[in-house]
């Protein structure tokens, strides 16, 4: 096939567009990530296209232009988080004075029907040059308060406060969703939960953010010191936060030799270094799969601590369900899960470290996870052509 350029944009979230990249160019893809801007993750991206002095005005004139300049650059475009280059600005990008009246105004541009216009003319655009789009969405992207409340028992829905989940933003998704489903020749989802809101001919693409030869296992399990707990939530309530250290210290009280890690503020590589130090890490306990990092801790040889909704399995291969190495557990029942691990025999944790190793290797191997991809970009360029 004639050599094409694949762009990856416009966000740094999870590492995810990063790594896919990386693993596209390691398969002899013209891959380049691009980011609007960065955040104290720090995830290397080829491009970043705001500085933080940026005024809005700047910010969007540089959107505009890389727009333009890409268009004419790149035969491929895969999205991510919900968005593409046009379309609902992210509310932390406008001044705080100018919040109330931004939300104002994005309510009745949306509910009329006239702000998607603008990423609609960008969408059709692409058609109408046959360049191909991908769109991957990652979790809160999608997700919806009102299908979860109604839908699932345990949800982060539940945890959250008001403006986490709310009916505008709901209805948002929604529109967003129905948009890019339309024109995009393929969507894929990170978290299987998100199948349930995302049309039929989505597919299931695990987490492949990581490149495993640098992100080698340190198997810790068998010092003689206390346990070490690693837990690094992005937002609290979403993540269970108060219920790990509410079991933690009730365990220490108990008498239980274990040491709890709290990783927040800290940069990707930073965190590394922690997560390399600890025993098992404990990852989500509402959203129902695992997040970006519990692969970094399992990569690194480290059980992860995890809530898996049942219902949800049904969008991943058997194969993959059969495989699943995590120690489940709740909100209701993770001290009790916790007091297992610290009891267990320290051979049987090692055990379970090198299973969740062995998952990583067979199911989020960037190498093939971008084998996929590339063979999408290239049937969707035939049929394009």
């Amino acid at each position: 096939m004639k050599k094409y350029k694949v762009l990856h944009a416009p966000t740094t979230v999870g590492g995810n567009p990063q790594g896919q990249s990386n693993a596209l160019a390691e398969c002899g893809v013209d891959s380049v990530s691009m980011t609007f801007s960065q955040n104290y993750f720090n995830y290397p991206s080829d491009r970043v296209l705001w500085r933080n002095k940026d005024s809005l005005l700047v910010k969007e004139c540089k959107r505009f232009f890389s727009f333009v300049k890409s268009f004419f650059e790149f035969d491929v475009f895969h999205f991510n988080s919900g968005q593409s280059f046009f379309g609902p600005f992210i509310i932390s990008e406008i001044p705080p004075s100018l919040h109330k009246n931004y939300l104002r105004l994005l309510r009745i541009a949306i509910r009329t029907r006239v702000f998607p216009y603008v990423q609609l003319v960008e969408l059709k655009l692409y058609r109408l040059f046959s360049k191909p789009i991908f769109m991957t969405y990652q979790g809160s992207d999608a997700r919806q308060g009102d299908y979860s409340l109604e839908n699932f028992a345990i949800t982060v829905a539940t945890q959250v406060d008001s403006n986490f989940y709310t009916a505008f933003s709901d209805e948002q998704k929604r529109h967003s969703i129905s948009l890019f489903s339309r024109h995009c020749d393929q969507i894929y989802s990170l978290n299987p939960d998100l199948l349930w809101v995302l049309p039929p001919s989505a597919k299931f693409l695990p987490y492949s953010h990581i490149s495993l030869d640098e992100w080698q296992p340190m198997y810790t399990q068998l010092h003689s010191g206390p346990l070490r707990i690693a837990h690094a939530p992005t937002h609290r309530q979403a993540k269970g936060t108060d219920f790990v250290l509410a079991a933690a210290e009730s365990l220490k009280k108990q008498g239980y030799d274990i040491e709890l890690l709290l990783v927040e503020g800290l940069s990707n590589s930073e965190a590394k270094k922690v997560y390399a130090s600890a025993d098992i890490l404990v990852d989500q306990l509402f959203a129902g799969w695992y997040g970006g990092l519990a692969v970094e801790a399992m990569a690194l040889g480290k059980p992860v601590v995890v809530y898996i909704r049942s219902q949800d399995l049904q969008f991943i291969p058997n194969e993959m369900q059969l495989d699943l190495p995590f120690l489940q557990a709740t909100s209701e029942n993770l001290e009790g899960v916790l007091r297992h691990v610290v009891e267990m025999p320290r051979h049987e944790l090692l055990e379970i470290a090198y299973r969740s190793r062995r998952y990583v290797e067979k199911w989020h191997n960037p190498e093939k996870i971008a084998q996929q991809l590339k063979r999408d970009y290239e049937d969707a360029l035939e049929r394009s052509r």
